[in-house]
């Protein structure tokens, strides 16, 4: 699912947008590709400093979409690539993937673990 084209487009600094939602109105919070980590299970793992309005939603909604992209790697047509995931979150406050990105983000209280359920490019 998270292809080798998405994975050279983490592999290069662009902004990733996660939107929630509670229900009522949308929120969106972003972040950086090279933040991004993908597991061996392809879930996605971001370090979580604050995201305090995304985890409020996902306790109560926990369907995501993210947007991500990068103007240096080819796509579609041109250079710029760029994807759309529909997904669910869930916040990781202990355990081998939270003391994993602990290591390389210090930062961080909590992860932002995406399962995606589809992907698609759209650049």
């Amino acid at each position: 699912m998270l292809n080798e084209k998405f994975r050279e487009v983490i592999s290069h600094e662009g902004v990733v947008s996660i939107v929630s939602g509670d229900g009522s109105e949308p929120h969106v919070v972003n972040t950086w590709n090279s933040y991004l980590t993908i597991t061996d299970d392809n879930k996605i793992l971001i370090p979580a400093a604050g995201m305090k309005s995304t985890q409020k939603d996902a306790e109560l909604n926990n369907r995501v979409q993210l947007t991500l992209g990068s103007r240096e790697v080819q796509g579609l047509r041109s250079m710029g690539a760029g994807f759309h995931i529909d997904g669910t979150a869930n916040f990781v406050e202990s355990g081998p993937e939270y003391e994993t990105m602990k290591q390389k983000f210090p930062f961080l209280n909590r992860v932002l673990e995406i399962t995606p359920q589809t992907i698609k490019q759209t650049l």
